[in-house]
């Protein structure tokens, strides 16, 4: 999935932030997910509510397009694309215009360029890094936002999350889906039993880990085989010791992997990675556990699963609904872990992007843009929308609920995923750059200069030097 896929996936800088908003963030997370229950509320509130059970009036008005069609392409799948297609139904309903989805292979840059070459491109794609609307841009393929989806966005959205869907000042992306990748799942049964609590910081997550250890279950479950998976750890960990400046500057490539700042981050990584005995499977089970089932094997087992937690973002819901856990009760959350002075905030996103301009595909843009679409979805769960005016009761239960509304409340004090901000070669390709370099040091975590060398070399080949 990267995320959803990686949904949930990479990210830009949305302007500067300061460490005190960006803490106050985190602090509304870290309160909001303690306070979550695991139901929904009962029918009648939630009927009574806007996005609740009775459909709210449209928002957004759009135009009729009897006889107009449309192809959609993403990388999504399963569930997801099921859900999705229902959002497209909906446009379909008030337009008239037949919408087809097109399933996309990941690294959906190549097999965009693939349809373009052969003459075929579809009207709309969903890109998940801000590296792929401007690989599209600079290609050529990508077409401005009209005034109308620009005009959505300004009322929906806040000014960060309109700013990564920019290349040279102009708007080429609506981030419909989003993600907060700043939580660690948990066992409730295991924690309960081994008497642990939720840390707060990286040392008492260390403590956590060793609590649950002691009780018999090991701490982490980790989907190495997916190396997305890896360069999140290192994103949040990286962001709460370094800072959000620094963030960036990576980010950019404008400081060097090989950077104290970067060795720092990895030998903190090691005090988790370099625990053989702390990862389900040792490094090498890692390694070879995707993301999916890194997930799974935390919910189930009864009493002895094979690990205790698992680190990933909201979308880790969808995984857990494959299991007998109830989210809320059997399945929990907290936040990531301040590692320095501030928890980290990372996210990810998925953005609706025009490659054939025409009134149909504006008009689709508009509508991904609009509360209307991103509240169909939200209650069907395993989404999250960065839109502020989808309402929080739209989502199926307190946890997402909640989920959504720190992510909204951190406004532009977040930091995009940075692998997805990167060239496709270095933070997005499965097997090479930051995921295969990161995958190694799972395997020797003790290598943190060679790490670093590297990383170091796949980004300045893919930077450009």
């Amino acid at each position: 999935m990267r995320t959803t896929s990686r949904t949930i996936g990479t990210r830009r800088t949305a302007g500067k932030t300061t460490r005190a908003v960006t803490a106050l963030a985190a602090g509304a997370l870290a309160f909001s997910l303690t306070a979550c229950g695991g139901g929904d509320d009962d029918d009648k509130d939630k009927e009574d509510r806007p996005g609740g059970g009775t459909e709210a009036a449209a928002s957004v008005t759009l135009p009729k397009l009897d006889g107009a069609s449309l192809e959609v392409a993403a990388v999504w799948t399963g569930t997801e694309q099921a859900n999705f297609k229902k959002v497209l139904a909906e446009f379909e309903k008030r337009t008239g215009a037949k919408v087809t989805f097109v399933p996309a292979q990941d690294p959906i840059i190549n097999f965009l360029g693939s349809k373009i070459a052969g003459g075929q491109p579809p009207d709309v794609a969903m890109l998940p890094q801000p590296g792929a609307i401007k690989q599209a841009v600079d290609k050529g393929w990508a077409k401005p936002l009209g005034a109308e989806a620009v005009k959505e966005l300004g009322e929906n959205y806040s000014r960060g999350w309109q700013d990564i869907g920019k290349v040279g000042g102009k708007q080429y992306g609506v981030y419909y889906k989003a993600a907060n990748k700043s939580l660690i799942w948990y066992n409730a049964r295991v924690f309960e039993n081994a008497g642990a609590s939720e840390p707060k910081t990286w040392d008492e997550l260390l403590t956590t880990a060793r609590t649950i250890y002691d009780s018999g279950v090991t701490p982490f479950s980790i989907g190495g085989a997916d190396g997305w998976t890896l360069t999140d750890w290192f994103e949040n960990v990286y962001l709460s010791q370094a800072g959000p400046e620094k963030y960036d500057r990576l980010a950019r490539h404008e400081i060097k992997w090989t950077d104290p700042s970067v060795k720092e981050a990895l030998t903190t990584l090691a005090e988790i990675w370099g625990q053989k005995d702390y990862l389900a499977g040792g490094a090498r089970g890692a390694l070879q556990t995707e993301f999916p089932g890194s997930v799974t094997q935390t919910f189930t087992g009864g009493d002895q699963p094979k690990a205790g937690m698992v680190y990933e973002g909201d979308f880790v819901q969808v995984n857990i609904g494959e299991t007998e856990a109830e989210v809320g009760t059997d399945a929990k959350v907290f936040p990531f872990p301040a590692v320095g002075d501030t928890a980290p905030v990372v996210s990810g996103g998925d953005a609706a992007v025009v490659l054939k301009d025409s009134k149909a595909a504006q008009a689709l843009a508009t509508f991904l843009a609009s509360p209307d679409a991103a509240t169909i979805q939200a209650k069907l769960g395993g989404y999250l929308s960065p839109n502020k005016n989808v309402e929080a009761s739209a989502y199926p239960n307190d946890v997402q609920r909640k989920i959504a509304e720190a992510l909204v409340a951190a406004g532009d004090d977040f930091r995009f995923d940075m692998s997805d901000q990167a060239p496709q070669a270095f933070g997005g390709t499965p097997g090479k750059g930051e995921w295969k370099a990161l995958q190694d040091f799972l395997k020797n975590p003790k290598d943190v200069a060679g790490a670093q060398r590297k990383l170091e070399a796949e980004a300045a080949a893919a930077y450009g030097g």
